[in-house]
């Protein structure tokens, strides 16, 4: 309930301030699991990242967030969990990998940072989503949240990355720099449009 509350807020939020244009939305599987990979330029992209959605989107959140009053408590309810500074814990990525073999969706950020925005992606992404048979779909945000102009967020299709099963570490890097470039060509694509 209080996901639905905040996604509805959001949505004016972003639809009135930042004019957020959605584009690929059919894109996003209606059921099983989902790992959403989007870009990562601002504190603002986890909720942008769901908002257009109807399905709940589940996040790592740095562990210091939840020892924040009412925070802590919100951010939980809206389908957070918490991850330890410098390194993901087994028990995150176990938490992880079972809420993809639920059927849940989760939103990633391959980038790891926003200080590392258009570098290298982190295996954690790849890793997740072969480990549980996880769709993934690769998703831009196109825009710097200036306020009255246009943002854009592009839902790609979801990618194959059978071909990396093996889950070996080259593996990985090769199945990141597929969901990495794949992100990088629909930013470039949209921020032409």
């Amino acid at each position: 309930m209080l996901y639905r509350i905040g996604r509805a807020l959001f949505r004016c939020f972003f639809t009135l301030f930042f004019r957020l244009r959605a584009i690929g939305m059919e894109n996003v599987p209606k059921h099983g699991a989902v790992v959403l990979c989007g870009n990562h330029t601002s504190l603002l992209d986890p909720p942008l990242l769901g908002t257009p959605l109807k399905r709940m989107v589940h996040f790592m959140a740095k562990a210091e967030l939840f020892d924040i009053p009412v925070l802590g408590s919100v951010i939980s309810k809206v389908g957070a969990f918490p991850v330890k500074r410098g390194g993901v814990s087994r028990d995150s990525i176990r938490l992880a990998v079972q809420l993809l073999r639920d059927g849940n969706m989760l939103g990633v950020f391959p980038e790891g940072s926003r200080n590392n925005a258009g570098g290298m992606g982190k295996k954690g992404a790849a890793s997740l989503a072969l480990k549980s048979g996880a769709a993934v779909v690769p998703v831009a945000i196109v825009g710097n949240y200036s306020l009255f102009r246009s943002m854009t967020i592009v839902y790609g299709k979801p990618l194959d990355l059978t071909a990396y099963a093996g889950a070996s570490s080259e593996d990985l890097e090769l199945a990141t720099e597929a969901i990495m470039k794949e992100i990088r060509r629909l930013h470039s694509t949209y921020s032409k449009a």
